[in-house]
This record gives structure tokens, C-alpha cells and sequence, in this order.
């Protein structure tokens, strides 16, 4: 009786342990972030390179950028989900949650893109639409904000807090600039410095735990 006892309380122990060494494992997906700062911030360079005249193209030409952006992070989805379900190892509430969030930031803004377009369909005010489409890098850094914010929940991290914080903060400053070539630098600074940078450091520290 005393050695089942005893088989119980170690059964128990083992699995509190693993509960708690799957509660700490590393964030996953932070290549994903990495490469969605370097893709779009890229696109935002050669959209400002177009509107400033440093690049010799049209402004209807602007959507090239967006467009390679968009495909190769595609590429990159596909290849890079099914990898990270295969080495997924402990699935974790805090992976779960995250997952969830930054899925539904990326369907977020895919359906904001969507109504802006209904909206560029149905309306003919050309002042009206310009100073919606200058709002679209604030309020997809307003998403951003949000995902840290759950990362930064789940994981009990200050920093990623204050990456949260910071992307809510780059939304208005980004809207200073509304109108401005400088507007889409200054977007290609905070994707750089808020996503892909981040990611790339949450990537090395997860290989490295």
C-alpha cells in the first residue's frame, strides 16, 4: 500500500514537473515574425524609394512591393507551418494562445484590406480614400501592439510588453507623417525594429533553450 502511495506521489511529481517545463518552453513561430518585419519593411522602402523619386517607377506601380512581399511570405508560410508542426514538441497554453493571436491579427488585417478596398470601390472621394489608405501602417501597427500584448501575457515577459507598448506608440507617430514619402521610412524603421528584429532574437534565444 505504502509503494503505490509512494508510485502515485512520484507520478504526480513527474507530471507537475513537465507541466512546468512546458508552461517555460520557448514562443514558437518567431521565424514567421522575423520574416514578416524583413518582407514588408522591404516593401515599405521600395514604396517610399517610388514615391520619394528615388527609384525611376509610377506611383501605379507601388503595389509591385506589396505584392513580391505578400507571395514570398506565402512561400515562407507554407513551408515553415507544416516544419514547426512536426517539431512542435510540448504544445504549451501559451504557444495556443499566441498562435491563435498573430493568426488572427494576419486574418485581421487581410479582412481590413478587404473593406478598404469595398471602400476604394464604392467611394469617389479621392482626398476621402487618400487619408484612409495613410492610416493603414498606423492601425496595423495597433495590430502588432496586440500580439505582443498576448505574448507578452502569456509569457510574463517586460519586454515584450514594452515591444507592445512601442507599437502602440509608432501608430500615431507613423499618422504624423500622413501625406509625407517619410511616412512609409519611417513604417520600414518599425517593422524592421518591431518585428523582424524581435523576431530574430526570440528565434536565437528559443534554439539556444
Amino acid at each position: 500500500m505504502i509503494d503505490k502511495v509512494e508510485d502515485t506521489a512520484a507520478d504526480i511529481a513527474w507530471m507537475r514537473r513537465l507541466a512546468e517545463e512546458g508552461a517555460q518552453a520557448p514562443m514558437q513561430g518567431n521565424s514567421l515574425l522575423m520574416f514578416g518585419g524583413l518582407l514588408y519593411g522591404l516593401a515599405s522602402l521600395f514604396h517610399w524609394a517610388v514615391v520619394a523619386g528615388v527609384l525611376p517607377l509610377a506611383e501605379n506601380q507601388l503595389w509591385i512591393g506589396w505584392v513580391v512581399a505578400t507571395v514570398g511570405y506565402w512561400i515562407i508560410l507554407a513551408v515553415t507551418i507544416p516544419r514547426l508542426r512536426r517539431n512542435a514538441g510540448v504544445s504549451t497554453t501559451a504557444n495556443r494562445a499566441a498562435g491563435i493571436a498573430w493568426s488572427g491579427m494576419g486574418w485581421g488585417i487581410f479582412a481590413m484590406f478587404l473593406a478598404m478596398a469595398v471602400l476604394g470601390w464604392r467611394l469617389a472621394d479621392e482626398a476621402a480614400l487618400n487619408a484612409m489608405f495613410a492610416l493603414i501602417p498606423s492601425i496595423i501597427m495597433v495590430f502588432y501592439g496586440v500580439g505582443w500584448a498576448v505574448n507578452a501575457a502569456m509569457q510574463r515577459s517586460r519586454m515584450l510588453w514594452t515591444l507592445s507598448l512601442a507599437s502602440f506608440g509608432a501608430a500615431p507617430l507613423l499618422a504624423l507623417f500622413a501625406g509625407q514619402s517619410e511616412q512609409y521610412l519611417a513604417y520600414a524603421v518599425a517593422l524592421f525594429l518591431l518585428m523582424a528584429l524581435p523576431g530574430y532574437l526570440l528565434m536565437r534565444a528559443a534554439k539556444q533553450a
